[in-house]
Formats: C-alpha cells, structure tokens, sequence
C-alpha cells in the first residue's frame, strides 16, 4: 500500500519539484490532481485545513508546501 499522498494541480511549479523530488529518491506515491477531482481537494482541505498546494501526506503526516527537510524526516519513519 502506497503511503505518500502528493495533491497538485498541473500547473503548480512546486507540485512538479515535490513530485521530481520523491521520483528522484525512487518514493513510490499517489498523485491527486485537486483542480479536477473533488473528492481529493476535499480530502487536502480536512488534512491539512489549506486550499493551496502543494500537500503531502506521508503515512499521516502532512506536510504544505515543499519542505525538504519535513519530508526527508518523513519518509525516514516509513
């Protein structure tokens, strides 16, 4: 079971690192593109409270934005 939890929108810039970033560190994870699918824009929001992106749920730690640090010490835990 995929733990990582990427919600994006196509055309956000720091969606695309976060996403090259876990590709590059071979992080298997689950992309869900919130400007078309409802259901995991609502999902983002109760997770995290925020309506931007990008958030990143690592096996229930979530993390707004592209923070490095918090998602390295994240998937150390996995």
């Amino acid at each position: 079971m995929t733990k990582v939890n990427v919600y994006s929108t196509p055309t956000c810039p720091w969606c695309k690192k976060i996403k090259d970033y876990l590709k590059e560190k071979d992080v298997d994870f689950i992309e869900h593109n919130v400007a078309e699918d409802t259901k995991a824009r609502e999902e983002m929001v109760e997770k995290s409270g925020q309506l931007g992106v990008p958030v990143v749920d690592i096996d229930g730690t979530v993390i707004v934005g592209f923070d490095k640090d918090k998602i390295d010490k994240s998937l150390e835990n996995l």
